[in-house]
């Protein structure tokens, strides 16, 4: 069962857990007391911020300080999660409440019941920050253990109740009953990245996706091998024709009550990718049962917004494959016709994900919807230009810049790239309308877009999420976001659809 999280306006010396959990920010000279903080010192006697300083807390982000309350609270245990340096009007970002209540989560293992007092940070919670200390309590707790078959009764897990302390707790159960829905969806998203190939094929990210939209009323279709031919998907067949787990295209709908607009998604489902003919070096290939992870996202985020009830149409299209090598893989110099028409000379077998996005964003586009958004592990030069952690966005200026504004509004990194007219003459064929990957190596990820672009109608605003390396974390946990897959972008897709209704 995933943990619980409620809301009290009880006075904190009326309240029991096993531990509570306040922030410090982190000054010029040491560490800078927040009201929790505060609060907990008083009840202590005075002893919780002399202590600090005397164990060499600093306050800085990702650190966490445990101490025994020795009996003078309600609580053994309290620990107090570093906000990082305040902004220069000494303000805390809700992102920095987000990552603090995440690491006091991981933390905080083997404890069953905590009481979060980071809401008080910078005064009455608002919305914004219920929502930061709500979703980084709730994410930090995450853990996937499907496949552990050594589990003991008595190891310690993340924490399973949380309850967050607010004047008005009625309001405040009502921004949470919202957190409850996004964490959900983000640990779907995690679930199915975690789940190895060999249990994740086509067939089976088809079923699970299409189960989690009929338990909320979406409308589903699933094509197989032989509904794609019929349907001239040339570019998903190609992609997996290698392998003996068959491709498929997954449709989920959403129509929701007033609807004001129709909205598109669209996500890369391939559930592993060895590179096809063009197989890549065996060195972290593991990590490749994560390249559908844009698919989870967009089968995720629909569910949401039904969940949600958003006044608005969105269907999601997950073209969905596994690029193996084999007798009958596509080739480099083979010729791919997609659904559109277009004919593309496949130069690099491991720039699938573009190939199966062709087809799926032809089709998406034939609802005529007011705006397509889609995201994708495409590519390998996302990680090189911009890191782990941050998402590449393209595609038109206006809907590319709302993405990233979503983005930095939910915490998840993004960061806006352009479209260069000059990159796109290395997509250029002799023989077909153009090739799937530029003999050049510079600028990948924009070539990329590049491609993508010529899959899109005049006219349809769209955007491009790359998040090769956001949605899954190969280093160490940090903040409320776990070692594996992270569940990026969900938030950002969410925070882009309503910032659309406005």
């Amino acid at each position: 069962m995933p943990p619980t999280i409620t809301a009290t306006d009880h006075p904190l010396e009326k309240l029991t857990a096993d531990a509570v959990v306040v922030a410090v920010g982190k000054g010029p000279e040491g560490v800078l007391p927040t009201p929790g903080a505060e609060a907990v010192d008083r009840l202590l006697g005075g002893r919780l911020l002399p202590a600090l300083a005397d164990l060499g807390a600093r306050g800085a982000e990702d650190e966490v300080t445990r101490l025994p309350s020795f009996g003078q609270g309600p609580f053994p245990v309290v620990a107090v999660a570093g906000l990082g340096a305040p902004d220069a009007n000494g303000a805390y970002r809700p992102e920095a409440l987000r990552r603090a209540a995440g690491a006091a989560s991981r933390a905080l293992a083997g404890r069953r019941s905590v009481v979060s007092l980071l809401a008080a940070v910078g005064g009455a919670p608002d919305a914004d920050r219920l929502h930061a200390v709500g979703e980084g309590s709730l994410l930090g707790a995450y853990e996937f253990t499907a496949y552990k078959s050594d589990l003991r009764a008595d190891r310690p897990t993340p924490p399973r109740e949380f309850t967050i302390v607010a004047p008005d707790a009625t309001a405040a159960e009502n921004a949470l009953r919202r957190v409850r829905a996004v964490v959900d969806a983000v640990a779907l998203v995690r679930d199915l990245v975690n789940t190895p190939p060999n249990d994740l094929y086509p067939a089976e990210l088809a079923a699970r996706g299409a189960a989690a939209g009929e338990k909320l009323g979406l409308a589903t279709e699933v094509l197989d091998e032989a509904a794609l031919a019929a349907g001239g998907y040339g570019g998903i067949l190609a992609v997996g024709g290698g392998s003996a787990r068959k491709p498929r295209l997954l449709r989920l709908s959403y129509s929701g009550p007033g609807a004001r607009k129709k909205i598109a998604l669209v996500g890369k489902g391939i559930t592993f990718d060895s590179g096809g003919i063009s197989i890549k070096p065996a060195a972290k290939m593991e990590d490749m049962k994560s390249d559908m992870a844009g698919a989870a996202a967009v089968i995720a985020t629909v569910c949401l917004v039904a969940q949600l009830r958003l006044p608005v149409e969105v269907t999601a299209t997950v073209p969905i494959a596994e690029n193996l090598p084999s007798g009958s893989a596509y080739r480099p110099a083979d010729v791919v016709t997609f659904r559109n028409g277009k004919k593309v000379e496949i130069t690099n077998t491991d720039a699938e994900g573009r190939v199966v996005l062709g087809d799926a964003i032809a089709r998406a586009a034939e609802d005529k919807p007011d705006v397509l958004l889609e995201t994708s592990t495409l590519t390998g030069a996302q990680l090189v230009a911009l890191g782990g952690r941050t998402a590449g966005v393209m595609g038109s200026d206006s809907l590319r810049d709302a993405v990233v504004a979503a983005g930095t509004r939910s915490g998840e990194g993004m960061w806006p790239m352009p479209l260069p007219a000059e990159l796109r003459r290395g997509l250029d064929s002799p023989i077909a309308d153009m090739v799937n990957s530029s003999a050049d190596r510079m600028g990948g990820m924009l070539v990329a877009g590049h491609f993508l672009a010529e899959f899109v109608p005049e006219g349809l605003p769209w955007a491009h999420i790359d998040i090769a390396g956001p949605s899954y974390n190969t280093g160490s946990p940090w903040g409320y976001t776990p070692k594996g897959g992270t569940g990026v972008p969900v938030r950002t897709l969410l925070a882009t659809i309503e910032g659309l209704l406005d």
